[in-house]
This record gives structure tokens, C-alpha cells and sequence, in this order.
């Protein structure tokens, strides 16, 4: 499996948790029409509008692991990061609340503003969806901890791309025809969303430690060999 498979399945089975944070959202802006298509395709312009920003927010993380990789820091970030995932996929577990998640929703203030006065004068499912992809995710984040551990910030940007593809379908749905996934099944669901994660995180813990494991821990490319990443 490469890393666009795995960003989109991390967005296909996260996007029951994007369902039930993100969709009534979506189900607050007004279609332009109460007929099937429009209501449709203003649905799609939302969702594009979010993936684009996946995809913008890829590409400047892609710029930061770039750097990462010429310094020859990649094999420590993917460690790093694959212990942050594991450790937020047990406080989910356990129930722990992790301290400074307030602190940093402060800084996306700005984000907010803009996202009520986009709502507020109808600026279209397109601009919504574009702000939406800058609001504090969990699951995004998770996907950027992948995103980092890419060797370009074109190969990011495909990452975050392929993420917010995975979301697309049960987001589409859900806001066409306002709430697909019940509350029930969402539940049941996330429930297992963080064994997902702790699963994705010891896969990154262990392509950092390059344990010469065919796909799921590569040995570290060396130039003039036939063994690559």
C-alpha cells in the first residue's frame, strides 16, 4: 500500500468523525435551489472547497519535511510524529483530555470570524468549504503528521489531496441528504477510530527505525544500492 492509499483510507474512515463535526456546517449554508441537482452540486463545491485546502495546507507542510529531509531528519520526524498519533489514539482510548487544545483554538480565531461572515452574507458552498479545511481537525492533523513524512511539498500536497478524496463520499452523502450516518452508527464508529490510530502510528514509528521490512519499515535509501523507500 503507498501513501496516497493511505492518506485516502486515513480520510475514508475519518470521515464519519468529519460527519459529525463538520456536516452541520455544511447543512447551515443554503442551497440556491430546493431541487435534487443544485442542492447537489452546491454539496460537491463544499467538499472541493475543503479538499482544496488539504491539498494548500499539504503543500506548506511539504515545505517543512523538505527541508527535514535534506537535513537528514526525516527517519527522527517520522518517529516523533508516529508517537504523537499513538499517544492521541490512547488518550482517546483512555479518555485523557489532553491540556492546550483551547490555547490553540485561540489562534484560529480569525478563522472563525471569517467562516460566521462568509455564513452570515451567503458567500457560497465553495468559500465555506475553503475555510472549513482551516478549522482545527483532529483527523486533518493526522493526516499532516503523514503529509510531513513525504519528500516534496508536491508529493505532501497529493497526500493531503488523496485524504480529502477519502472524505468525499460519506461527506457528500451526509450533507445531501442531511445526516446519512445517525448519530448511532457515528458513534459506534468512532469507537474504533482510535485503534485505527494507534495502528498508523506505530506504522510511522516503524518506518522511522528503517528496519529493512519490506513496506511496512524500509531500510533507508543509499545511493548507488537497489534498496530505496
Amino acid at each position: 500500500m503507498n501513501t496516497s492509499e493511505i492518506a485516502f483510507f486515513i480520510g475514508l474512515f475519518g470521515s464519519v468523525h468529519c460527519v459529525g463535526m463538520c456536516g452541520p456546517l455544511a447543512f447551515a449554508v443554503p442551497s440556491v435551489s430546493n431541487k435534487w441537482l443544485p442542492v447537489v452540486a452546491d454539496k460537491i463545491l463544499y467538499n472541493i472547497g475543503r479538499i482544496i485546502t488539504y491539498s494548500f495546507l499539504g503543500l506548506i507542510i511539504g515545505f517543512i519535511g523538505k527541508q527535514l529531509w535534506l537535513f537528514g531528519l526525516q527517519q527522527g520526524v517520522s518517529i516523533f510524529s508516529g508517537l504523537l498519533i499513538i499517544v492521541a489514539g490512547f488518550s482517546r482510548i483512555l479518555k485523557i483530555r489532553i491540556a492546550g487544545n483551547g490555547n490553540f483554538s485561540k489562534l484560529l480565531l480569525p478563522v472563525n470570524r471569517l467562516l460566521n461572515y462568509a455564513l452570515k452574507h451567503r458567500a457560497g458552498h465553495l468559500v465555506v468549504g475553503l475555510l472549513n479545511g482551516f478549522l482545527p481537525c483532529g483527523f486533518v492533523y493526522l493526516a499532516l503528521a503523514g503529509a510531513i513524512n513525504t519528500s516534496s511539498p508536491v508529493a505532501a500536497a497529493q497526500y493531503m489531496f488523496w485524504f480529502g478524496a477519502g472524505t468525499f463520499p460519506l461527506m457528500l452523502l451526509a450533507t445531501v441528504s442531511s445526516g446519512f450516518a445517525g448519530p448511532l452508527v457515528r458513534r459506534r464508529i468512532n469507537k474504533f477510530i482510535p485503534y485505527f490510530m494507534v495502528c498508523l502510528g506505530f506504522w510511522f514509528l516503524l518506518r522511522g527505525m528503517q528496519l529493512n521490512i519490506p513496506y511496512l519499515s524500509p531500510a533507508r535509501y543509499v545511493p548507488g544500492t537497489a534498496i530505496c523507500r
